[in-house]
């Protein structure tokens, strides 16, 4: 069973940035596309974004040209670089490592941005 961690939340000012990281611990992450989604109190899980192994990047609207997605694969790794961040960004973010048709969540970590 693959298992991701997530690192690097916090709680931020309007207009600033932040970096989160996730980490898949057996190693095999190369072969496979990664996703951030997030759901903030009261709200609708929502995609942020993924990359493919090729490292083609897709993003929800609400973040582009904000939000950037990237990968490691020699460290296993991707990683969510969010700027400009608004309140509305607020919530949990959750790291995705797909194997297949079957999606490997993170246990989240919290972004909380102040007006």
């Amino acid at each position: 069973q693959e298992r991701v961690v997530e690192s690097g939340g916090g709680l931020v000012q309007a207009g600033g940035s932040l970096r989160l990281s996730c980490t898949a611990t057996r190693g095999i992450s190369t072969w496979f596309p990664w996703e951030w989604h997030r759901q903030a109190p009261g709200k609708q899980r929502e995609l942020v974004g993924s990359i493919t192994t090729n490292g083609r990047t897709n993003y929800a609207d609400s973040v582009k040209g904000r939000f950037t997605i990237s990968r490691d694969d020699a460290k296993n790794a991707q990683y969510l670089e969010m700027s400009s961040l608004k309140p509305e960004d607020s919530a949990t973010y959750y790291c995705v490592l797909q194997i297949g048709s079957v999606r490997h969540w993170g246990q989240g970590t919290q972004v909380t941005v102040s007006s």
